[in-house]
């Protein structure tokens, strides 16, 4: 599991080494492992080392120092290095020792940023040490006028010649909470010195920091809570309960689906579909008995009814894909809310969701519709403030409605009633289709389902029992945007088609689960 700690934490946990005379020694193994992530990329990228070239942003703070001492190193392997120093004040050792070690440096306050843009767009590496994790407001001045001359220079990541490597945070983001104002480096990779900070995970911040390289300089953060939680394939993997010989279809996971509409009848099937792909024991599906039809033509195994919720004997629910004006998905919905059984409530369910309920209730909106759950309970925040913060409103969220609540995006954010986090970056952005919700439904519906009596899986996972249903939304999250990326390698992403590719990864990840126990 990926965690990342407040910026205030991480400073504390530094402190204490710092006051035992350490702090030096905590800079060098951070520009050590900063340095070693260069060459890596330098190599990996096949450009070499000895006569590549490298700019170094040098703010005023500690990663200012990191960069100036990784930019050090690379002199001493024979790679050309100008440090661009974008603070009148600068971290005095470091300079001296990147100047002994043959290195240029030039003052941006007394120079054309535009020319020194035009500069590092031409560098094989950028190393971004402007703001760390002190920083706060966005770029300004000259620092921020260098930016928007490289980013126009440059062009986006992925086309640009530069590789930009961010010392802890790519300038320019909050580091608690990914927000964005103003101009900003995206970096290719992001080295973060001692723990991941939240702004790596959230929001604009998770698209800008690239690929997330943690580096220990030897913090003790056990003390502290991690402020946000990312799952990887082996936390999904070990949360997922593995069918035994003693199962049976009960036992492996009853899904009550109340799902489409004589509008939309493709949700229900999608839904339906994506559950089944997972490998759980059974579908109830309850629903008009057209939408019923096109749900058994591409899943007959599926149990389908007019019925009720009471009458169809399910171990959790999922209510709401592409259930609109039907009064009677309407009933159904709000009577497995009711019910006390975990249950997925998206879409159209969400105006039946009570004042409070309880964890075991996930709400997967959107940020448009998480606005209007918000505003039915007194809460002002419109779509725009919602992306520009998802965890901040997807925590109040949960905090005024006792539900687990899943905030959709590319980046994905899960907040529990106890305020702990977890944000899911696994999606390809081809899954940005119409139907990719429904399938993300029926697979939290699924997990919900097969993990609704299992006792142990909150340990497993390594999560309170009260968080259960958060670490279970962010492993259905997780696993739609793994089944999303390897659909892609295929091309343009049919919803109807990820089925096969969520029975892929999920086999996958019982691979992982059974390597794990043998090891």
């Amino acid at each position: 599991m990926l965690s990342a700690f407040s910026g205030g934490d991480v400073r504390a946990a530094e402190g204490p080494l710092i006051d035992a005379g350490l702090g030096d020694a905590l800079m060098q193994k951070a520009a050590h492992g900063l340095f070693t992530v260069v060459l890596g990329m330098l190599r990996d990228g096949g450009r070499g080392v000895y006569g590549a070239t490298a700019v170094v942003l040098a703010g005023s703070g500690n990663n200012g120092a990191d960069a100036l001492y990784a930019g050090e190193r690379l002199l001493r392997r024979g790679v050309a290095v100008l440090a661009v120093l974008t603070s009148e004040r600068v971290h005095a050792a470091s300079l001296g020792a990147f100047l002994r070690a043959g290195g240029t440096s030039v003052r941006l306050d007394g120079a054309d940023p535009g020319a020194l843009a035009l500069h590092a767009a031409g560098a094989d590496v950028v190393i971004d040490g402007i703001l760390g994790t002190g920083g706060s407001g966005g770029l300004r001045g000259h620092a921020s006028a260098f930016v928007e001359a490289f980013n126009d220079l440059a062009g986006p990541r992925g086309t640009r010649s530069a590789l930009v490597v961010a010392c802890d945070l790519p300038s320019g983001i909050g580091v608690d909470t990914g927000r964005v104002d103003g101009p900003l480096l995206d970096a290719d990779v992001t080295v973060a010195f001692g723990a991941a900070k939240p702004g790596l995970l959230l929001g604009a911040g998770a698209l800008a920091a690239g690929e997330v390289d943690v580096v220990d300089i030897g913090l003790d953060l056990a003390a502290f809570t991690p402020a946000v939680r990312t799952l990887l394939d082996a936390d999904v993997a070990a949360l997922l309960r593995a069918p035994t010989p003693h199962d049976h279809k009960y036992s492996r996971g009853v899904l009550g689906i109340a799902a489409g509409s004589a509008r939309y009848p493709g949700a229900a099937a999608l839904a339906v579909g994506a559950a089944l792909a997972t490998g759980l024991g059974m579908v109830r599906y309850l629903g008009p008995g057209e939408v019923a039809s096109l749900v058994h033509q591409r899943n007959p195994e599926a149990v389908a009814s007019t019925g009720s919720v009471d009458e169809a004997r399910s171990q959790a629910w999922l209510v709401g894909p592409g259930a609109v004006d039907d009064h009677d998905q309407r009933r159904r919905a709000a009577d497995a809310i009711a019910s006390g059984l975990p249950v997925v409530v998206d879409a159209g369910a969400l105006p039946e969701v009570p004042e409070r309920v309880g964890p075991q209730v996930i709400l997967t909106p959107h940020a448009g519709e998480l606005s209007g759950l918000l505003a039915a309970r007194g809460v002002d925040a419109d779509r725009s403030a919602i992306e520009a913060e998802p965890a901040l409103f997807a925590l109040r969220a949960a905090e005024t409605t006792g539900a687990t609540v899943l905030l959709k995006g590319f980046t994905t954010v899960v907040a529990a009633p106890s305020g702990t986090l977890f944000a899911q970056t696994d999606a390809s952005p081809w899954l940005s289709t119409a139907g990719s919700g429904d399938t993300l439904s029926g697979i939290l519906g699924a997990l919900a389902a097969t993990l609704a009596e299992d006792d142990g899986a909150a340990a497993r996972v390594g999560v309170a029992d009260e968080d259960l249903w958060a670490a279970v939304a962010a492993a259905g999250a997780a696993i739609h945007g793994r089944a999303g990326r390897r659909a892609a390698l295929r091309g343009p992403i049919v919803v109807s088609d990820l089925p096969t590719d969520i029975g892929a990864v999920m086999a996958h990840l019982y691979e992982e689960r059974r390597l794990a126990a043998v090891m």
